[in-house]
C-alpha cells in the first residue's frame, strides 16, 4: 500500500486507516504513536510542494497500461518525440517504471547519468526541446536490478517530481509500470494538486490484454482520473513488400474498438505491427523519424494529433470555468 512505511511491521493497517496505531500488528513500530495521534493522516506537505514545482508545466499525461508487453514504453517515447518535432515546445518524459525502466534504452541515452544542480537534477537531453529523467540513469549497470519495496518506490516518484529541475514544460509525459499498484496510486496522488490533462490507455486486440485493460479503466473511474483515449497496439501486420494485413493477435472478441464502443471510450487508433518500430527502439532512435512514411508513422501522426487536440480543449475548458 502506498501509505504503508517502509519501516512499518507485517500486516500494518496503513497510516490513512481508522485502525492506524491501534491493531496488535502496530504494538514495537517506531510509528505508532504519530498514528494513532491522527497526525500520520493529514495530506502529504510533497503534494503542494510539487504543485509549485509543477506549476509552469502545462499538460501532464500518463500512459497506462493493464498488461506488460504492449508496448506502452515505446508509445510514450514516440509521443514525446512527436510533440517534440514542434521545436517551440518543451517536452519532457518521465519514467516510473522502476523496476523495468527501458526508457533510457528506447530514447538512446543508455550510459547517461543524472548532475545535481543547484536547482535540482538535471534532466537528460535527447533534444534541446525534450528532456528525459528514469531511474535508470541512477544505476550503475543496465543489468541491475532494482528490488524495492513500495514506500521506497513512492519516495523516488516524489523525488522526481519534486527535486528534479523541469524548467517550463508545454508537455510533460509520464511512463507507468503495467498495473494499478503502489506506483499508480502515488503518481495520482502527488499530482493532485498540479493537475493531470488525462491517461492514455495502451492496449493490445486479443482479449488476455483487454481484460486487464478494463481494470485499469475501473481503476482511472476509482481516482478520478480522465481517460484521454485507448490506443490499439500491434493491431495486424502490414507486410513491407505486399502490403497486405495479417492479424498476428486476432482480436477475437472485436479488440479495443469494440471495448470502446461498450465503455464509451474514445478509440485513438490502431498503431500496426511493424519490425521496424523494435529495431529502431533497440537503436535508440524515433521510428517516426526513421520510417516516416510507414503506416505505423502515419497512425501515430493521427494519434498525437488527438492528444493535442484533447489537450488544447481541455486547457480551454480549464479556462472558461475559471
Amino acid at each position: 500500500m502506498a501509505d504503508v512505511p517502509g519501516d512499518a511491521p507485517q500486516h500494518c493497517p496503513g497510516t490513512t486507516s481508522d485502525q492506524a496505531g491501534k491493531t496488535s500488528a502496530c504494538q514495537g513500530c517506531p510509528n505508532q504513536n504519530i498514528c494513532s495521534s491522527g497526525a500520520a493522516k493529514a495530506p502529504d506537505p510533497a503534494i503542494d510542494e510539487i504543485k509549485v514545482k509543477l506549476a509552469t508545466v502545462k499538460h501532464k499525461i500518463l500512459v497506462l497500461s493493464g498488461k506488460g508487453g504492449v508496448g506502452k514504453s515505446t508509445f510514450s517515447a514516440h509521443l514525446a518525440h512527436a510533440l517534440a518535432r514542434d521545436e517551440t515546445k518543451e517536452v519532457a518524459l518521465l519514467d516510473v517504471d522502476m523496476c523495468g525502466p527501458s526508457i533510457p534504452k528506447i530514447m538512446g541515452l543508455e550510459g547517461e547519468q543524472v548532475h545535481q544542480s543547484g536547482s535540482g537534477w538535471s534532466p537528460v537531453y535527447v533534444e534541446d526541446n525534450l528532456a528525459v529523467m528514469s531511474i535508470g540513469f541512477l544505476l550503475s549497470s543496465p543489468d541491475d536490478a532494482v528490488i524495492w519495496r513500495g514506500p521506497k518506490k513512492n519516495g523516488m516518484i516524489k523525488q522526481f517530481l519534486r527535486d528534479v529541475d523541469w524548467g517550463e514544460l508545454d508537455f510533460l509525459i509520464v511512463d507507468t509500470p503495467p498495473g494499478t499498484s503502489d506506483e499508480h496510486l502515488s503518481i495520482v496522488q502527488y499530482l493532485a494538486g498540479a493537475g493531470i490533462d488525462g491517461a492514455v490507455i495502451i492496449t493490445t486486440p486479443q482479449e488476455v490484454s483487454l481484460q486487464d485493460v478494463r481494470k485499469e479503466i475501473g481503476f482511472c473511474q476509482k481516482v478520478k482520473l480522465p481517460i484521454i483515449g485507448v490506443v490499439e497496439n500491434m493491431s495486424g501486420f502490414v507486410c513491407p513488400r505486399c502490403k497486405n494485413t495479417s492479424q498476428i493477435f486476432p482480436p477475437t472478441t472485436g479488440g479495443a474498438e469494440r471495448m470502446c464502443e461498450e465503455l464509451n471510450l474514445p478509440l485513438l487508433g490502431k498503431v500496426p505491427l511493424d519490425p521496424r518500430i523494435g529495431r529502431s527502439c533497440d537503436e535508440g532512435k524515433s521510428f517516426l523519424s526513421e520510417v516516416p512514411d510507414s503506416s505505423a508513422a502515419v497512425a501515430y501522426g493521427s494519434i498525437v494529433q488527438k492528444i493535442k487536440n484533447y489537450c488544447t480543449s481541455h486547457t480551454t475548458s480549464g479556462e472558461k470555468s475559471e
